[in-house]
């Protein structure tokens, strides 16, 4: 099972349940791709103050935004599409990265959707984790492998469609 440090910056987090939406969105998507292994996530709970620092140092982007994602290495496919180079498949290897997620954007984001918070943030956090399995959304057929997964995961775990229009 995997195990999931949470480190609360901004004690609006706690509040929010944080710690149960972690374990069940990153878990969610663990098990969607068939890992069961006691892999580790760190996340970092804080405000848009903090998300725009780390934005600006590791993206070169001086903006807040809702989540962002550290990989412990890269795993991403060769080809547009495809499936990365999961965990699984890496013996011993235990430490999937980090993520950080800001609670004011998150909040703006869940308002401006019309969607409950607890399930924007679920998203966001299985959104963070497949990053750090080396999904992403740079280019449409990444886009679409990544999306469905995100829409599947978040299927079964009782949450609508998030690109759903």
């Amino acid at each position: 099972m995997a195990q999931i440090e949470v480190l609360i910056e901004d004690t609006r987090w706690t509040d929010a349940g944080l710690h149960a939406l972690a374990e069940r969105a990153c878990v969610a998507a663990l098990a969607e791709l068939s890992l069961d292994a006691d892999f580790e996530i760190s996340l970092l709970a804080c405000d848009d103050a903090r998300v725009a620092e780390l934005n600006t140092e590791f993206r070169g982007k001086p903006t807040p935004t809702n989540v962002l994602s550290w990989p412990s290495e890269e795993r991403s496919a060769q080809v547009p599409g495809m499936i990365p180079r999961l965990p699984a498949d890496i013996p011993h290897e235990m430490e999937l990265g980090d993520i950080a997620i800001a609670f004011e954007t998150c909040v703006r984001e869940a308002e401006a959707a019309e969607k409950p918070f607890s399930d924007h943030v679920t998203h966001l956090l299985v959104h963070g984790t497949l990053h750090l399995l080396g999904f992403d959304h740079t280019n449409d057929p990444d886009a679409a492998l990544m999306e469905g997964l995100e829409t599947r995961i978040l299927a079964k775990l009782g949450i609508e469609d998030p690109y759903r229009v």
